[in-house]
C-alpha cells in the first residue's frame, strides 16, 4: 500500500498544499481571534533574520527607526478624505476603555500616516529640519474578512517608513530609492526571489498617495503577490495636519512625503514561491539553519564525529545545527528537516566513519553524494552560494515561461485562469478594460514601460499593463 505524502501535492490543492506545509513546518498557528495568527519561533526566526537585513538597508538611507502609538484618535483618520474612505472597511475601533465609553473611539492602527503627521507637523518647522526619514517596526490591525496565515490576517507585523521632503522631486526620487535599492535588493538578494518592479493603476493605488511603486512576484500556482510597495503622498496629507516649513526664502510651504511599508507576508511568499512537494526551499542566506549535522545511529564515534563536524563548519562561518536526537528515528529526523527547507544536510552513520565521508544532501539542487569528511568545510560555503543563485534562476524561469503577451481583455483573462501572467498594452486596456478583468477576479498588477523599466506616469507612452490572478 503505497505510503500517504507528507503534504497535499501543490498539483492537488495548492491552498491546501499552503496551510499543511505552514503547520507542519511549524511555522505558525491560527490565533485565538478569527484572523490572527501565532508566529512559532521556527517562523519567528525567519522574520528576524528578514527585519535584520532590512533595518539595515533601511538605515543606509538616512532613515532611523521611532515609534508610534497603537492607538489613534478616529478623528485624525477623517482628516484625508481618501485615506479613510480606502481603511473604513478594516478598521478596528475601541470604543470603551476601563469600563467606561471613551468620549472619542480609537481606532487601532491600520497604518501610521495620520498619527505621523500629526508629529511631524510639530518638528517640522524649518527647511533645516528636512529631510525628516522615520521607520517603525510595528504590529497592525486591518480587519480580514478571508483571513490565511502570513498573507492576509487581521494583525499582521511589518516595516513603515515616513518621510518629508522639501520638495516634490526629493520626495519622488526617495520613494523611487526605497523601491529599487531596498526592497528590491532585499527580495533580490536574501530570498532569492524574482519580481516585476511597476507602477499601480490610480484604481490600485493607496489611499491617500498621488503614486504608489510596487514589487510584484509569481508565486508557485502562478498567482501574483504584492511584495512591498512604495508611496508618493504628495501634500495631501501635509496639507490636512498643516505639515509645513520655512523656505529659505521665507516662504510657509508644504512638505512633500512618502510612505512605504513590507510585512510578514514576505514569509507567505518565501514559502509559494520556493516551495515544493517535501516542504520549504530556504534561500541560504536567510536560513537560520544552513546546515544540519544528522548523526544516524546512537553510536559514540559517531556522535563525537558530529559534532566535531558541527564545530568546523561553525567556525568556517556556518550556520549549523547538530541534530544527536538518535532516541528519534532517522528517517522522520531527515524528513523533518525537509519539510523545513534546510539547505543542506550532512549524514554521518558507522559505515560513513569508516570510509571517512559524510552523506552531503542538497534540498535545493536536490540529490545526495558522499564527501569526504576533510572536505566538507571548503565545500559547503560555495555548495550554499550555489543554491541560493539556483532558487532565483528558477523563480525567474518560472515567471517568464508563464507570462504571456496578448492583445486583448478576453486573452488576458484566459491567461490569468490558465495560471500564468498576461501582458498588455495599457492603452489597450485602460481603466475600462481595467474593470472587466476585475469581473473575473484578474487585476492589472502594475504597470511597466515597453523595456521593463518603472514608468514615469499612468499614462506614459508604451506603457504595458502586467495582468494576473492574485492573492
Amino acid at each position: 500500500m503505497a505510503k500517504a505524502p507528507v503534504l497535499t501535492p501543490r498539483a492537488d490543492d495548492f491552498p491546501r498544499w499552503y496551510q499543511d506545509l505552514i503547520t507542519k513546518a511549524e511555522l505558525a498557528d491560527n490565533g485565538p481571534v478569527r484572523g490572527t495568527m501565532v508566529i512559532r519561533p521556527y517562523g519567528y526566526g525567519l522574520w528576524e533574520r528578514m527585519q535584520h537585513d532590512m533595518d539595515v538597508r533601511i538605515k543606509e538611507t538616512g532613515t532611523q527607526n521611532a515609534y508610534f502609538p497603537l492607538l489613534i484618535p478616529q478623528s485624525y483618520l477623517t482628516r484625508e478624505a481618501e485615506h479613510v474612505e480606502g481603511f473604513t472597511p478594516e478598521l478596528a475601533v475601541v470604543t470603551h476603555g476601563g469600563g467606561k465609553e471613551l468620549e472619542e473611539p480609537v481606532v487601532i492602527r491600520p497604518t501610521s500616516e495620520t498619527i505621523v503627521n500629526e508629529y511631524f507637523s510639530k518638528w517640522v518647522q524649518s527647511y533645516r529640519d528636512l529631510p525628516l526619514l522615520i521607520n517603525q517596526w510595528a504590529n497592525v490591525v486591518r480587519w480580514e474578512l478571508r483571513p490565511r496565515l502570513f498573507l492576509r490576517t487581521s494583525e499582521f507585523l511589518w516595516q513603515e517608513g515616513h518621510t518629508a521632503h522639501a520638495t516634490y522631486e526629493e520626495a519622488r526620487d526617495f520613494a523611487a530609492r526605497i523601491h529599487r535599492h531596498v526592497y528590491g535588493s532585499f527580495l533580490r538578494d536574501l530570498l532569492a526571489m524574482d519580481f516585476v518592479l511597476g507602477r499601480k493603476t490610480a484604481g490600485e493605488r493607496f489611499a491617500g498617495a498621488i503614486n504608489t511603486l510596487t514589487l510584484e512576484g509569481m508565486m508557485g500556482d502562478g498567482k501574483a503577490l504584492q511584495l512591498g510597495t512604495s508611496h508618493e503622498l504628495g501634500q495631501n496629507f501635509a496639507e490636512a495636519f498643516g505639515t509645513r516649513y520655512l523656505s529659505r526664502d521665507g516662504e510657509q510651504e508644504l512638505v512633500w512625503q512618502t510612505s512605504w511599508g513590507s510585512t510578514t507576508r514576505m514569509i507567505g511568499a518565501l514559502v509559494m514561491m520556493h516551495g515544493d512537494d517535501n516542504g520549504l526551499r530556504l534561500p541560504p542566506r536567510l536560513a537560520p539553519v544552513q546546515a544540519v549535522v544528522l548523526a544516524v545511529k546512537d553510536d559514540e564515534a559517531v556522535l563525537a564525529k558530529a559534532r566535531e563536524i558541527g564545530e568546523r563548519l561553525t567556525a568556517a562561518g556556518v550556520r549549523v545545527q547538530v541534530d544527536d536526537r538518535t532516541e528519534t528515528p532517522f528517517g522522520r529526523r531527515a524528513v523533518d528537516w525537509e519539510l523545513k527547507g534546510v539547505p543542506v544536510r550532512v549524514e554521518i552513520g558507522p559505515r560513513d566513519l569508516e570510509n571517512g565521508t559524510a552523506m552531503l544532501v542538497r534540498r535545493i539542487a536536490g540529490g545526495k553524494q558522499p564527501v569526504a569528511l576533510d572536505a566538507l568545510t571548503a565545500l559547503l560555503p560555495a555548495v550554499l552560494e550555489e543554491d541560493q543563485e539556483l532558487l532565483l534562476t528558477q523563480a525567474r524561469a518560472r515567471r517568464e515561461s508563464r507570462t504571456s503577451d496578448v492583445a486583448d481583455v478576453g486573452e488576458a483573462v484566459e491567461a490569468a485562469v490558465a495560471g500564468g501572467w498576461a501582458r498588455l498594452p495599457w492603452a489597450v486596456l485602460g481603466a475600462a478594460g481595467e474593470a472587466r478583468l476585475a469581473e473575473h477576479g484578474v487585476t492589472v498588477r502594475c504597470l511597466v514601460a515597453e523595456d521593463g523599466a518603472v514608468p514615469d506616469a499612468d499614462d506614459a507612452p508604451g506603457n504595458v499593463a502586467v495582468v494576473a490572478r492574485a492573492y
